[in-house]
């Protein structure tokens, strides 16, 4: 499943290797979620594979490609980069770093042939067993009085949404988290409610 309410990564780091006419290509997949990880991933495997030629990548950041970038790494223009963007395209994830490091073996392999390698080896890297489909949800805070608690309970159970953060007290407050779908079902039920609010927050 990878709809707008849902999108797929990488439970975990994975690799791959390919290799063409003496040259070799090491691919390390990630999961990530901001630009910053993508810079701490780089700065380690450039420090580990120092003595390595090109260090290529892409990633792609988002549920609605927001962020991503393809870097040939000094390859020729559109080689490396893009096929390794094309395979994280193609088996349709997120949040996900993909790295290929080459080690020249000697033999230009052209143009035709650094792409075939780059995005085999980025296919490698990405393992079935290892991608997961996570539900985009959207988190809420719910204040009530004390009487009203079985009634948001049953509202709650009935949309299979588990509390998070309860405070009891002659004034409750609990903070819920709810897939897109089923945000005006619940909204809706609990706006009937007296002395009822809902109202969206950011990510605790």
């Amino acid at each position: 499943m990878n709809t707008a309410e849902s999108y797929k990564t990488l439970i975990k780091p994975s690799e791959g290797i390919y290799k063409e006419k003496g040259s070799k290509f090491l691919a390390f997949a990630y999961p990530i979620k901001t630009e910053d990880d993508v810079k701490n991933i780089l700065v380690k495997l450039k420090k580990k594979y120092h003595d390595a030629r090109h260090h290529c990548y892409a990633y792609k950041i988002g549920h609605n490609e927001d962020q991503y970038r393809a870097n040939d790494d000094g390859e020729p223009s559109g080689t490396a980069g893009k096929p390794i963007l094309g395979q994280i395209r193609s088996a349709e994830l997120t949040n996900v770093l993909i790295v290929v490091i080459r080690y020249f073996g000697g033999t230009l392999l052209g143009t035709s042939g650094l792409i075939r390698s780059y995005r085999t080896a980025a296919a490698n890297a990405i393992k079935n067993k290892n991608i997961s489909t996570i539900i985009i949800k959207k988190w809420f805070k719910i204040h009530f009085r004390y009487p009203q608690m079985n009634e948001v309970m049953k509202i709650l159970k009935e949309g299979n949404i588990k509390p998070y953060d309860q405070e009891f007290g002659e004034q409750c407050e609990m903070v819920i988290a709810v897939p897109l779908s089923g945000i005006p079902i619940i909204s809706n039920k609990m706006k009937i409610l007296n002395n009822i609010s809902i109202v969206e927050i950011e990510t605790p």
